[in-house]
């Protein structure tokens, strides 16, 4: 049996990571509150727990996979959290798409307790995930960065530090807004030539081949032509990235049209009903406005 992996978070990315990890020879034990990612966990080989403190006893790294980094405090410092089964030396490498002035309290706080903490985002939908065609993004030291690289390769194709706790974090807002600008455009291009009578696949291929093409009109245009939602990544944690990204716009005193437009895109897809959907859902607001017909 491999070295020891805490896996807290086991849902669309996190159930990726463990199957990966499980695949390099690690020994995964994981935490999620859903009955049903326990018991997937057990198929594909690991072991499941029962709180955040059972997932860090003896592992040497912990991954986090969460919905927000008030949910990371929780786990972490709370009743029966990460902190409670840790020993000194673990290190807390923590995915989830958080604001850095919290990756960098958090990392503050478990530094008083020694233990090593790295804000690890990674780009890529859960597709992507189970394609191990990630790119980590992390801050954190670089001794700690280094001591997670076999962690980082089993999870992801591509591993960048981008300088101390909280950068990673951030580096992640502005993946994301390049990335909310690309599919906005996507499927503003998409519905304009749809509502003029052009044919959506032929106009689809023509734009993967084109000046414009980019990773989204191949991973995100066939979805957003058939109506199909099934979730790689869902509106509500578009919506609540997109947030993320205004408020740190705000804090330095940056330009954030995309990411308002994006925003409210997102929050009007939310309030129709969409927010467990993939968040290129958000197509149908803009079909909405062009008088196209809803499709979900």
């Amino acid at each position: 049996m491999g070295e020891r992996v805490g896996v807290v978070g086991v849902g669309l990315m996190g159930s990726a990571f463990s199957h990966h990890l499980l695949q390099s020879g690690f020994e995964v034990r994981g935490y999620d509150p859903d009955p049903q990612r326990m018991a997937e966990l057990r198929e594909r080989g690991g072991v499941a727990v029962d709180c955040p403190a059972a997932a860090a006893e003896g592992a040497r790294w912990l991954l986090l996979s969460l919905p927000s980094s008030d949910v990371v405090r929780e786990v972490v410092l709370g009743e029966r959290g990460v902190l409670q089964g840790a020993a000194p030396g673990l290190i807390v490498a923590d995915a989830t798409t958080s604001r850095p002035q919290d990756s960098e309290r958090i990392g503050t706080e478990l530094a008083q307790h020694a233990i090593r903490f790295l804000d690890a985002a990674v780009s890529g939908t859960s597709a992507m995930a189970w394609k191990k065609d990630l790119v980590v993004i992390a801050g954190g030291t670089q001794a700690d960065f280094e001591a997670c690289r076999a962690l980082f390769d089993a999870i992801g194709r591509a591993c960048y530090r981008m300088g101390p706790v909280g950068s990673g974090a951030l580096a992640k807002l502005v993946i994301n807004l390049v990335l909310f600008g690309n599919r906005l455009a996507l499927a503003e291009g998409l519905v304009l030539g749809v509502k003029a009578g052009m044919d959506g696949p032929s106009l689809l291929s023509v734009l993967q081949d084109a000046a414009c093409s980019s990773k989204t009109m191949i991973d995100k245009g066939p979805k957003m032509l058939a109506g199909d939602y099934a979730a790689e990544g869902q509106v509500k944690t578009s919506l609540k990235d997109a947030r993320l990204a205004l408020e740190q716009g705000m804090r330095v005193g940056a330009p954030m049209l995309v990411g308002a437009l994006w925003s409210q895109l997102q929050q009007a897809g939310y309030e129709q009903g969409l927010a467990e959907h993939d968040s290129v859902a958000f197509i149908e607001v803009l079909r909405q406005l062009a008088g196209l017909p809803r499709r979900v």
